[in-house]
């Protein structure tokens, strides 16, 4: 499947504190959706509130990036969280950013699950369940990024959530269409001129070559482009712009 547009979506306000991961100022001059960190696997409140502005000021939408409690790891560690548990944390993480969103006169548009969490809701029917319970407890009927296929999206779809389907720009995929493990060698693509091919191709074909050299579907609605890559800014703006010379509208997909 093909799409006449797509969103590129970045994981922004990724620190804590004096710590700063991503370049947030100079991502948000590229993407179209930010999936702003909520604190439990980075970020504060002075870094939600100040990401917002930023968003808020260029017009891109804010997306609540929710995670397993796990600053020291930085929630790319699995964790056996109680349903009940891992919802009230989403409801929580989700509220909190909503606070920020509004401040800056925005709003909270999707959800998006991040590290071990993202992986996790692929397969784990419990899990998945949790985190559209969290959505629902949030108060707002919001969209579920995820991946194309996931047990997350099957659960949303069943609470009547839409669900969003993305790509990976920069991470490398198996024949069942999952990402690699981070901890195995070749998971993160680092070539910039692969990373631009795979996007195009993944926007204007829907699919990606997988590791072992099959071609799998994708059917991705959003892209994301990681804010924590070597040189994250200058591939975001080779990546927007090689797709918008290919003919494919970059926009936000809510």
């Amino acid at each position: 499947m093909t799409w006449a547009s797509i969103d590129l979506n970045a994981d922004l306000g990724e620190g804590f504190g004096r710590w700063r991961l991503t370049d947030d100022e100079q991502l948000l001059s590229v993407v179209t959706s930010a999936n702003v960190a909520c604190g439990f696997h980075a970020g504060d409140a002075v870094t939600m509130r100040r990401v917002c502005e930023l968003a808020a000021d260029r017009s891109v939408r804010i997306g609540a990036q929710v995670s397993y409690r796990d600053l020291a790891g930085f929630g790319r560690r699995s964790m056996d969280v109680p349903p009940d548990e891992l919802a009230a944390e989403i409801a929580y993480q989700i509220g909190a950013l909503e606070i920020f969103a509004r401040a800056a006169g925005s709003r909270v548009s999707y959800v998006k699950p991040h590290g071990a969490l993202y992986n996790r809701v692929v397969h784990d029917e419990d899990q998945a369940a949790a985190v559209v319970e969290g959505v629902l407890l949030s108060g707002e009927r919001l969209p579920l990024l995820g991946l194309p296929g996931s047990t997350l999206h099957t659960m949303a779809e069943k609470a009547g959530l839409p669900a969003v389907t993305e790509a990976f720009a920069d991470r490398a995929y198996t024949a069942e269409g999952t990402l690699v493990p981070r901890g195995q060698d070749g998971a993160v693509l680092s070539d910039p001129a692969a990373v631009v091919e795979r996007s195009v191709s993944m926007a204007r074909f829907g699919v990606v070559t997988s590791r072992c050299g099959r071609s799998v579907g994708v059917r991705a609605r959003s892209l994301c482009l990681h804010g924590d890559t070597p040189g994250a800014v200058s591939l975001a703006r080779r990546v927007r712009r090689e797709l918008e010379t290919a003919g494919v509208r970059v926009e936000a997909f809510v």
